[in-house]
């Protein structure tokens, strides 16, 4: 049995966020001194380890569940499919429907129904439900749609990676730059006469040394604000992060693509998580160094200078970019081996590798 995706979709605000929007910013360190560097110079460093130069953030009125929405009906019609046969809507995501400037991660009800609700889906028999995995969400989310279709269970799936990472910055932390909103969706669909889809996939979580605190919800790094509320922002141990992804994500791409019967020189593309400029690059280096060989030029297409770093909805959002626009000079063809690949709060990593 063949599990392809027959239909791509993607929702990017049109809120444009540059790296001078940040000038003002009062940046502390986490015990809430201030940084001794210039906004400048921060914000060029910054821009020389990230890659961004701008990120999208959605309007105040639009939540994650009208961005998913947007993205699913995209790939619904994409694949040209009758929206009532969907067997699953599974979301992936991180901060809920969290409404600007509340506060609050809504997730009640999950994400998935308000979706199913606003594509006004009447079949009670498409089951929707949210997955929480941090930024590999969507890739696991499609590991498990597969898994329904291979036990019999479905025969269509739509898969959504959806964020508002601006709705939960702390401003003082330089971090908070790195983040941004969007909404990326695939439709996986059993396809016995199809040569190709799914390959193979690899899903591991690192929690024993201490990595669940790598990525985490804290409070805000200026002092004044944490005595008045202990409201929580999305935090990171950036250096461990990168570290930890370097050490282990290379390793679990290549058990991963050691799966299948490909040749290494025939993989065309690798669709990461768009987490980080450098350490995305240096992973893809160390992986083809696994293999002996160097990464091809043009192995990894890259979107985080223009979109910044929208978690769950990275990979879906370049793939549906570089599928219908040839984006940055990126395109996959029939018959191409490519990989997603990711890493995030958990720890956790996972992979897949398609044939498109």
């Amino acid at each position: 049995m063949n599990y392809r995706i027959t239909g791509t979709g993607s929702c990017i605000p049109d809120i444009t966020k540059t790296n001078s929007d940040f000038l003002k910013n009062k940046f502390l360190d986490l015990d809430g001194n201030n940084i001794q560097s210039s906004n400048d110079e921060i914000i060029e460093k910054f821009k020389s380890i990230t890659g961004i130069v701008e990120r999208r953030y959605a309007p105040d009125e639009i939540n994650s569940s009208d961005l998913a929405a947007v993205a699913a009906s995209v790939a619904i019609k994409d694949s040209k499919l009758d929206k009532e046969t969907l067997d699953y809507i599974i979301v992936a995501h991180n901060t809920g429907d969290i409404s600007c400037k509340s506060g609050q991660v809504d997730t009640l009800p999950s994400i998935a129904s308000k979706v199913k609700a606003k594509l006004k889906i009447k079949n009670p028999n498409c089951v929707a439900y949210d997955i929480i995995c941090g930024c590999p969400g969507w890739v696991e989310g499609v590991i498990q749609a597969k898994s329904f279709i291979k036990s019999g269970m479905a025969k269509k799936c739509l898969v959504i990676g959806c964020d508002t990472l601006s709705r939960i910055l702390d401003e003082n932390d330089r971090d908070s730059m790195i983040y941004a909103d969007g909404a990326g969706a695939i439709i996986l669909e059993s396809d016995n006469s199809y040569d190709g889809g799914i390959l193979s996939h690899k899903s591991a979580t690192f929690t024993y040394d201490g990595e669940n605190d790598f990525i985490f919800y804290g409070t805000s790094y200026d002092t004044k604000a944490r005595a008045k509320s202990d409201q929580k922002f999305i935090k990171m141990q950036g250096r461990k992060v990168y570290e930890f992804a370097l050490t282990n994500v290379p390793v679990a791409m290549k058990s991963c693509f050691d799966n299948t019967n490909c040749k290494i020189e025939n993989l065309k593309k690798i669709f990461i998580h768009q987490a980080n400029k450098k350490m995305d690059e240096a992973i893809i280096k160390r992986f083809f160094r696994l293999y002996k060989t160097s990464a091809p030029k043009d192995i990894l297409p890259m979107n985080i200078e223009e979109f910044g770093n929208s978690s769950v909805a990275t990979i879906p959002t370049l793939f549906d970019l570089v599928k219908k626009t040839n984006y940055q000079g990126h395109k996959v063809s029939k018959g191409d081996i490519i990989m997603f690949a990711s890493v995030g709060a958990g720890m956790n990593i996972n992979a897949i590798t398609y044939k498109v």
